[in-house]
């Protein structure tokens, strides 16, 4: 079942609702499993989340600052342009899932904003498609919000705007699922391990 959370992405609030659960995006790092320690490091961030009740990564720099800004110059340069009405939204929860859209289109769509710098959003320009880096937490949001297409905007002050519309791939969102499926039973059996030891997680809802 779909929860949305309206807060501040960001926020003390928005850092809570995240808590030891995989999000969209971060399933890039899920479906590494051949790439070394990048999924067992996520695994274990979270599993950390559960115990201490605290975001495993929680900061933020000029460039991350910058970039929020951006956004939200993105977000209405896109409107105006596609005449759409976006609804902001914090994060939505579905069950031991999580995405953080930046905004919600009517009752189908959604819309995922990058800022790149200039030389990298004229490459994306270019290429006029969603990059591969990006194609994980894009179906990653559609499966997770129950949406049919996702506009991709892609944006750097001065520089042509990005957008691509992304629909649901659903052999991909299928694999996904399974993989995603197969991280959380790990995520809880370490979780019911630490538990059994007397350790007690520093949440509720820890264990599903």
């Amino acid at each position: 079942m779909i929860e949305i959370i309206n807060c501040e992405q960001g926020s003390e609030e928005w850092h809570r609702a995240r808590l030891g659960i995989p999000t969209a995006s971060e399933f890039k790092a899920v479906l590494a499993k051949g790439e070394g320690k990048t999924r067992r490091t996520y695994l274990m961030k979270l599993l950390g989340e559960r115990f201490t009740g605290e975001p495993a990564d929680h900061y933020t720099d000029a460039h991350m600052e910058r970039g929020k800004v951006m956004e939200d110059e993105a977000r209405a340069a896109y409107a105006f342009m596609h005449d759409a009405e976006v609804t902001r939204v914090g994060f939505i929860r579905n069950g031991a899932k999580g995405c953080s859209p930046d905004g919600l289109i009517g009752n189908d769509g959604m819309t995922e904003i990058k800022t790149k710098l200039a030389h990298l959003q004229m490459e994306a320009v270019i290429a006029g498609k969603l990059p591969s880096e990006h194609v994980a937490q894009v179906q990653g949001g559609l499966w997770t919000a129950e949406r049919e297409w996702c506009d991709f905007v892609s944006y750097w002050r001065k520089c042509p705007l990005l957008v691509v519309r992304v629909y649901r791939d659903e052999p991909y969102i299928k694999n996904l699922e399974r993989e995603v499926g197969i991280f959380n039973e790990e995520l809880e059996m370490l979780t019911t391990m630490f538990i059994s030891k007397g350790h007690k997680p520093a949440f509720h809802g820890a264990v599903a």
